[in-house]
């Protein structure tokens, strides 16, 4: 089945935290929101008949999770990206971001050092600083646009005590696909200073341009001893308003630690249409996924080639992964709330603040291109014309 991934589905006035709430975030209705991560497509076809089929079922009492759910998971692990898992290390998350928090609840304490890296997705830094642990920047290296980690600084990190690491696998907003070797010797320092790692993994199917993803713990029983790693359909398949995401936990002791914080704070039990939906979506997904990705690379060249021809004074990073593009502004010379205000008021676009990453985040915005190509056409216009103006 060929799948429409140009087709334009009207999402205002569907309580759409992308598209109803422009003026409180940007201060006016007509920005073209390309900032939140989720897409612009529908959610395909399957996972909305199974959907609707339970929804013939006149009741929606108490549910649980069955041993089929866990074997699904299981299963598309190792399909996609051969990863073998035995199904009782897998465990539910109502969100990665609740995930990041009730991990740092469960395996630190308030005071210890808890390492990310960034440019790094923000709710990272919250996870950290919210409950009273200690934040520590191993800053990831930019060389010409592709980032790469500086690896003599984290064992340097590491050897002055670090409890935990959140590590962002494959990297938002950089677009970086961790190669094994980069992952091995990552793993090695984990490893020799015993550091646990959870690994964000939650864009792991959206590997582009032949690039691949290689789980973490997949790596052997020694870093698989110190990972809790976090995937959702929600990214790959638009499910984010379901609100359901696995963490596999292998090692039984660390998979109790975190069971007993999802006890304590009640909300193991999730949503029943999250889980139908996640089950359609691990069962039947696969080609809708294959074709998604081939629109995504050919929406990133089209972006590469505009900003070439028309707006070459723009910073593109590489994109191995994800649909979202880390843009440098720094060429333009402004500070950046001149910069943010710049591409509200005179581009007119609604994309996310490079500053809000944390440290090398300045300069930058970050623009989801998980939309038609035709919006995205229009906001790369708009953005020609506004830095045109200048």
């Amino acid at each position: 089945m060929k799948y429409d991934f140009d087709k334009q589905i009207e999402r205002r006035g569907t309580d759409s935290v992308k598209f109803d709430l422009l003026t409180p975030l940007f201060g006016r209705e007509d920005v073209i929101p390309m900032w939140v991560a989720d897409m612009d497509f529908e959610v395909p076809d399957f996972i909305r008949d199974a959907l609707a089929e339970r929804l013939q079922h006149p009741i929606y009492g108490y549910t649980y999770r069955p041993a089929r759910f866990y074997e699904i998971v299981a299963a598309w692990m190792e399909r996609r990206h051969g990863w073998k898992l035995d199904p009782g290390a897998i465990n539910f998350s109502p969100g990665i971001v609740p995930a990041l928090n009730f991990s740092v609840m469960g395996y630190t304490k308030p005071g210890d050092k808890i390492l990310i890296q960034p440019p790094v997705y923000f709710p990272f830094l919250s996870a950290v600083e919210n409950h009273g642990r200690k934040l520590v920047y191993n800053q990831l290296i930019d060389e010409d646009g592709v980032y790469t980690m500086d690896f003599d600084d984290l064992e340097k990190k590491f050897s002055e005590g670090i409890e935990l690491m959140l590590f962002c696998h494959p990297h938002n907003p950089v677009g970086r696909a961790w190669n094994k070797g980069e992952l091995v010797q990552l793993a090695n320092l984990c490893v020799k200073y015993n550091v646990k790692v959870i690994s964000d993994e939650i864009h792991s199917d959206l590997i582009l341009f032949d690039h691949k993803h290689i789980p973490l713990a997949s790596l052997g029983e020694e870093i698989s001893d110190l990972c809790i790693t976090c995937v959702a359909p929600s990214k790959t398949f638009n499910l984010a308003g379901m609100h359901s995401s696995a963490v596999i936990i292998e090692n039984a002791k660390l998979k109790a630690v975190y069971d007993k914080v999802l006890e304590d704070v009640h909300v193991g039990s999730g949503n029943l249409f999250g889980m139908v939906a996640m089950e359609a979506a691990y069962l039947k997904g696969d080609e809708w996924l294959e074709q998604l990705l081939r629109y995504l690379e050919g929406n990133f060249i089209y972006l590469q080639e505009f900003v070439k021809s028309h707006i070459s004074q723009v910073g593109v990073s590489s994109l191995e992964a994800t649909y979202l593009t880390w843009l440098g502004f720094k060429k333009l010379g402004m500070k950046e709330k001149e910069l943010t205000a710049f591409m509200i008021n005179e581009a007119r676009l609604g994309l996310v603040e490079g500053a809000k990453f944390g440290p090398g985040g300045e300069y930058y915005q970050r623009i989801n291109i998980a939309t038609p190509r035709k919006n995205l056409g229009k906001a790369l216009q708009q953005l020609s014309q506004a830095i045109n103006r200048m």
